[in-house]
C-alpha cells in the first residue's frame, strides 16, 4: 500500500530557518527546511519507533521578507547530565544567571549577551509529506494516516509547532484531498546546498542518538521546492562512526 499525501497549510509571523555554516549570528534560509518542516508534522502526530515522516515538497505561498532582530541570549546552557541529576535527586535546580551582580555571579561578567538574527516574517507554506513506517508496522500504514488527519483536522499537537525557534509559532490547518490548489508565490531561488536533516532519518532515532547532518541541493522553481526521499542519492549524508 502506498502512503498518501498528507497537505499542511502552515503560517507565522517570524520564522528563523538557521544556516548551519553560521555559529554565533542566525541568518535564515529564505524558506522553510525539510528538517523544520518534519518537526511541525512530528509536533502534530509522531511515533518514532513506529514510523517516520517523509517531507515531499513544499510550495511557498508568501515571498520571503526579512526583519532584523537583536536578542538578549544567555551564553551557557544546561546540560542534560545536571536535569536528569535534579529529576532523580529531587535537589533544587542551579539556575543559569542572564544577568546579577558580583554577590550573585560571582563575578561582574554578565551572563548574556547580544545576538543579532536575520528571520523572516509572515510565513505562509503549504507542506506536503508521507508517513513511512518501519518495515515491522508496513501494515498499520492506514491506521496511522487516520490517526494523523483526525488530529491536524481538530488542531491537536503534543506541543505547539514551531518555526525554527520556539517562540516563533507556527500556526496549521488540515488541507483536505480535492480542496483548490493554493496560490503560489512567483518565486524562483537557487538555493545552493541547503540543510535536509539533522538526524539519521534511514532508522528509528533514540534521544541519545549523535546529529547525523545531511544536505541536498534545493531549487525553487514557480513558488514550488522538490524535496528529495532520504535514501536517495541526491541526498549527502555524514558518513556513519
Amino acid at each position: 500500500m502506498q502512503p498518501k499525501d498528507q497537505a499542511l497549510e502552515v503560517w507565522g509571523e517570524l520564522a528563523c530557518f538557521t544556516r548551519p555554516e553560521l555559529k554565533v549570528e542566525r541568518y535564515s534560509y529564505p524558506v522553510i527546511t525539510p528538517s523544520a518542516a518534519r518537526g511541525i508534522y512530528e509536533a502534530i502526530y509522531a511515533k518514532p519507533r513506529e514510523l517516520r515522516w517523509q517531507i515531499t515538497g513544499i510550495e511557498i505561498l508568501a515571498p520571503p521578507a526579512y526583519i532584523a532582530l537583536r536578542r538578549n541570549e544567555t551564553k551557557e546552557k544546561v546540560s542534560m547530565v545536571a536535569v536528569q541529576k535534579w529529576m532523580r535527586e529531587s535537589t533544587l535546580a542551579e539556575p543559569i544567571w542572564a544577568d546579577g551582580d558580583e554577590r550573585l555571579l560571582g563575578t561582574d561578567a554578565k551572563g548574556r549577551t547580544q545576538r543579532q538574527t536575520m528571520a523572516l516574517k509572515n510565513v505562509h507554506y503549504c507542506l506536503h509529506a508521507e508517513i513511512r513506517p518501519w518495515p515491522e508496522h508496513a501494515g498499520g500504514l492506514q491506521g496511522m494516516e487516520a490517526q494523523f488527519r483526525r488530529r491536524a483536522a481538530t488542531g491537536k499537537c503534543v506541543y505547539q509547532p514551531y518555526f525554527g525557534c520556539r517562540e516563533f509559532p507556527a500556526y496549521f490547518e488540515l488541507v483536505e484531498p480535492g480542496a483548490p490548489p493554493a496560490r503560489r508565490a512567483p518565486v524562483n531561488l537557487d538555493l545552493g546546498m541547503m540543510l535536509y536533516d539533522v538526524f539519521d532519518l534511514s532508522r528509528p532515532g533514540a534521544s541519545t542518538d549523535e546529529p547525523a547532518i545531511s544536505l541536498f541541493r534545493a531549487a525553487v522553481e514557480d513558488g514550488y521546492l522538490a524535496v528529495p526521499p532520504y535514501e536517495d542519492s541526491a541526498v549527502e549524508k555524514t558518513p556513519r562512526r
